[in-house]
Order: C-alpha cells, then sequence, then structure tokens
C-alpha cells in the first residue's frame, strides 16, 4: 500500500510538472521574429488568456510627490503614488533588450482608444506594418495611451495580455487594458512620470 501512494505522489508530481512546462509560452519578438522565453503563466480553466498581476496598494517608501508615476523596469511593475507611504502597484511589459531607457518625462497627451501610426524607426525594421490603425481592440496601444514628452513613448494599453511582465516592446509601457483605464483616470497631463532602470 505504501509503495502505491509513493507511485501515485510521483505520477502527481510529474504531471503537474508537464502541465507547469507546458504554460511555459514561447512567443516570436514582434520585431526582430525571434523567440523569445516569456515568463510562466496560469491559466485559467477553459481560457488561453493568462491571469493578469493583479492591481495592489502597497507600501511605498520612495521620495515621490503624491501622483508621481514611477516606472520600474527591472520590476516590471508600474507605480502611482498615493502619499502616506502607499502606492498603487500595477504590472507592465517594458522595453526588451537594446530598447531600454530611463529618465523624467511628463504626461503630454491622453488619447482613450488611440490610432496608432508606427513610428519611421520601427517601420524600418518592420516594413510588413501598417502605416495606420484606427483605434479599437485590434489595436496594439489597447484602450488608452499616455503619451510622455517629445519622445517616442507611450504608456500604453495592449491587445496582447501575455506580454504583461515581460521585456518585449520597443520601449513603450505595456499595461493590461483595465490597469491602464485606471491608470488614465488618475493621472493627468503635465502629470510627472520617472522610469528608473
Amino acid at each position: 500500500m505504501r509503495r502505491f501512494a509513493l507511485a501515485a505522489a510521483l505520477s502527481v508530481a510529474a504531471l503537474a510538472g508537464s502541465q507547469a512546462q507546458a504554460n511555459t509560452n514561447v512567443m516570436i519578438d514582434p520585431d526582430t521574429r525571434q523567440p523569445m522565453v516569456s515568463l510562466p503563466f496560469i491559466t485559467a480553466p477553459g481560457t488561453q488568456q493568462s491571469q493578469a498581476i493583479p492591481r495592489e496598494i502597497v507600501g511605498f517608501a520612495g521620495a515621490y510627490a503624491p501622483g508621481t508615476v514611477i516606472v520600474n523596469t527591472g520590476e516590471r511593475r508600474l507605480y502611482y503614488v498615493l502619499g502616506n507611504g502607499q502606492a498603487i502597484r500595477y504590472g507592465i511589459g517594458v522595453g526588451r533588450p537594446g530598447f531600454e531607457w530611463q529618465g523624467g518625462q511628463t504626461i503630454t497627451r491622453k488619447a482613450e482608444w488611440p490610432d496608432w501610426r508606427p513610428p519611421v524607426q520601427m517601420l524600418q525594421r518592420r516594413p510588413d506594418l501598417p502605416r495606420f490603425m484606427a483605434g479599437g481592440p485590434q489595436n496594439p496601444l489597447g484602450a488608452r495611451a499616455m503619451y510622455l514628452g517629445s519622445s517616442l513613448y507611450r504608456i500604453h494599453g495592449s491587445n496582447e495580455p501575455h506580454t504583461i511582465g515581460q521585456a518585449v516592446s520597443s520601449g513603450c509601457i505595456r499595461m493590461l487594458n483595465d490597469d491602464v483605464v485606471d491608470l488614465y483616470n488618475r493621472v493627468q497631463v503635465g502629470t510627472r512620470v520617472v522610469v528608473l532602470h
């Protein structure tokens, strides 16, 4: 009996390991078309979509004024500073190797369901991309976009939720659509954004 229980336990462990391996998603980089190893994700029963990195209020010790947006690319998290030692933390996708950046910006424009015009630099890498895509659920900028200074970078939603928590973008900060709507409603044009590497 003891031998049977041990064999059953080993079978369950092996099955769990194979399921975990199946849930390690290998994707193709949209710019380079090279395979990328992504983080494991959990799928809800009967769905293929990954569960979100939870949005939550956390302790925050940084010396930033309430209303500041802090992007920690190493953590792949964005913080909206509430004050009193707290911030709202969101999961994000960040720039892939070679497209990382850091520094201070301000939000200079906000848009709901923005249109997308790939910048010239991206079109040089990917001439197959459309020159224009109207805003909507299929648009890569997702439900909202916040434009950062005069740079090419934005904080925006995504129609690829499985990329949140990964380094896959050309430098923009991606969020789940639910999260980007939440942040969009909290920030104003002129909000300070600090990107940490």
